[in-house]
């Protein structure tokens, strides 16, 4: 029976040498808080019905506009409702 040899998966490649000591901790972080960074991972499936980020948004924008405009009709009534007495 033949060993398997293992290979550590935390182990960086040699072409990706990282310097520690030239790391600079939070360096985009004033920008993502300003620009905001939302990462949303569709399934296989919803991934091929869209060729790009631009359709996801417009099918996005689309669903929020209908949701927006069938939700006005279906609002409950703000007149106060009776209170009912046991009797």
């Amino acid at each position: 029976m033949k060993r398997k040899i293992e290979v550590s998966s935390d182990d960086l490649r040699p072409e990706y040498n990282f310097d520690y000591a030239k790391a600079v901790r939070g360096k985009y972080y004033r920008r993502l808080l300003k620009e905001g960074a939302n990462v949303v991972v569709l399934e296989p499936d919803v991934a091929k019905a869209f060729r790009d980020s631009t359709a996801v948004n417009d099918a996005l924008r689309s669903l929020l506009k209908t949701a927006r405009s069938s939700r006005r009709l279906t609002t409950r009534s703000s007149r106060t409702a009776r209170k009912h007495t046991a009797a």
